[in-house]
């Protein structure tokens, strides 16, 4: 699995001003990326809004991915939720042609039972051939889902070959390094920790700031795979305050006021979110007018 070793960037979804998918600028996104030394794309994940795109957008994005990637990289598509037959319907009926791999969140809103969280990827793996991420984010899904429970699932599962920590607990991403089968795959969903993470024995990141910065956070991660503490956290030290600005009122509007001060996208957000108030965004242009 070394193709999800290293930066991988959760794409966001930019719209345009009346919330239509802007696909200029997503290409515009997707090259920038690819040319500044992003390693993998997830597509459709949670910062890509996925919960408000429909279905035919949906399917919009990732052929329009597909064709502007031309498979420089590899490319990751979010196929999650907390109905479990659902997510199972698409994975045996969608043409995952050109994907890579499959990141699925864990169950929202259920807060379903360490053996619930077993039972629902153990659907999920028996329902494709693909290699599946798990993704743990407890602060948004309600639950946490146990590093005994993850590893079980490592060690039952060929496919399931890594998991999206983002728990923003380094006492949890401890215990999953100490205890994993070593082929699997402990990917940081935390850009705060994932320095952190990485140089503890992790894989990398999947990064929402990755995105707009990924010449020098994807450095900083791989310095960080090669032991270079001090190099690394050079970096690091760099991006700590617009990692903060990011998550501070939500993501991801956070990240879209960053690359709209790049002339990426625009900053426009579907409800029930919404822009980045002016004080945010007048932190963020100042950073970025900075960096």
């Amino acid at each position: 699995m070394q193709k999800f070793i290293g930066t991988g960037v959760a794409l966001i979804t930019p719209f345009k001003e009346d919330l239509s998918v802007d696909f200029e600028a997503l290409i515009k996104l997707v090259n920038y990326n690819i040319n500044n030394g992003t390693n993998y794309l997830v597509i459709n994940g949670t910062t890509g809004e996925s919960a408000t795109i429909s279905k035919e957008e949906k399917q919009l994005i990732i052929d329009t991915i597909i064709k502007v990637n031309n498979k420089r990289l590899p490319l990751v598509l979010g196929v999650g939720g907390n109905n479990t037959l659902e997510v199972v319907k698409e994975l045996k009926t969608r043409d995952f042609t050109g994907i890579d791999g499959i990141l699925s969140v864990a169950p929202y809103y259920s807060k379903p039972t360490q053996e619930g969280f077993y039972q629902h990827y153990k659907a999920i793996a028996e329902a494709t051939i693909l290699p599946v991420i798990l993704y743990n984010v407890p602060g948004r899904t309600a639950k946490n889902m146990e590093p005994a429970t993850t590893l079980r699932l490592a060690k039952d599962f060929k496919n399931v070959v890594a998991v999206k920590e983002a728990g923003n607990n380094q006492q949890q991403y401890n215990t999953l390094l100490k205890n994993k089968p070593a082929d699997f795959l402990i990917i940081s969903g935390d850009d705060d920790l994932a320095l952190g993470v990485t140089l503890a024995g992790g894989s990398g990141v999947i990064s929402v700031i990755g995105q707009a910065f990924p010449k020098e956070f994807s450095k900083m991660i791989q310095l960080g795979l090669e032991g270079k503490n001090k190099e690394a956290y050079a970096i690091h030290f760099k991006m700590m305050d617009i990692i903060d600005y990011i998550f501070e009122e939500n993501n991801p509007a956070g990240i879209k006021a960053v690359l709209q001060e790049l002339a990426i996208c625009k900053n426009d957000v579907r409800l029930p979110l919404v822009k980045a108030t002016k004080q945010l965004q007048d932190k963020i242009a100042s950073f970025v007018e900075s960096f």
